[in-house]
């Protein structure tokens, strides 16, 4: 009997591998890409949805854009071209989810630091106070990477609609006035195609996590 397994060792193991194998590509072709969600007005919370786009359904995107950075630089949609990105908005006064948010796009700023493909923009909701001199400032305060995130200012007018027509994440309340809005905590993901492709809680070091995730199964999806 042991001369017998002895004998047949070798070619046990060979099958062994060779099944192994085989599992291995069946589970590989049998088991989907995962892929991202597509966002569009109509699918987003109608609190953070203008009236004039919640019944948009499909090619939704991010409209085109002219702000100033922290540098006093002219920030447009040319800058984000091919590239995916990580949009939310911020005051930098703030002290209540703010500071939280900042340091958790930082995280992402690190993590993410010598990949060229992956970009972040953030949007002051007060810009009549964070002019370019007070973004400096605050940028320089947290560790910005001025080659990978850009803090905007400019028009209120334009910065809301981007926030409630474009990237669908802020409230309408506050103080009655015309481009009035109260910002939210929400992390946006935009693709190559300038597409919503997930929102995440920035207060939130799980869903940082989550999103870092995403950003590579973006990639991926070429």
């Amino acid at each position: 009997m042991l001369q017998f397994f002895s004998k047949y060792k070798s070619f046990g193991i060979v099958l062994f591998i060779l099944s192994a194998i085989i599992i291995s590509i069946i589970y590989t072709i049998l088991k989907p890409n995962r892929t991202l969600q597509i966002f569009e007005p109509a699918n987003v919370s109608t609190e953070l949805v203008d009236s004039t786009v919640q019944h948009i359904r499909k090619f939704h995107k991010i409209k085109d854009f002219s702000l100033l950075n922290q540098n006093g630089q002219k920030v447009t949609q040319e800058d984000y071209k091919d590239k995916i990105y990580v949009a939310d908005f911020f005051f930098t006064t703030c002290q209540t989810i703010c500071p939280m948010m900042t340091d958790h796009m930082k995280k992402i700023q690190d993590e993410l630091e010598d990949d060229k493909e992956v970009l972040l923009l953030s949007h002051t909701v007060i810009p009549e106070t964070d002019k370019v001199p007070q973004l400096k400032k605050y940028a320089v305060e947290k560790g910005v990477d001025d080659t990978k995130w850009n803090l905007v200012t400019g028009d209120k007018k334009q910065i809301y609609e981007l926030a409630r027509k474009s990237y669908l994440v802020v409230k309408t309340d506050g103080d009655g006035g015309p481009y009035d809005m109260i910002h939210t905590e929400n992390f946006v993901l935009v693709d190559k195609e300038k597409r919503i492709r997930g929102f995440y809680d920035g207060t939130k070091m799980e869903e940082i996590e989550r999103l870092l995730e995403d950003i590579e199964v973006l990639k991926q999806s070429r």
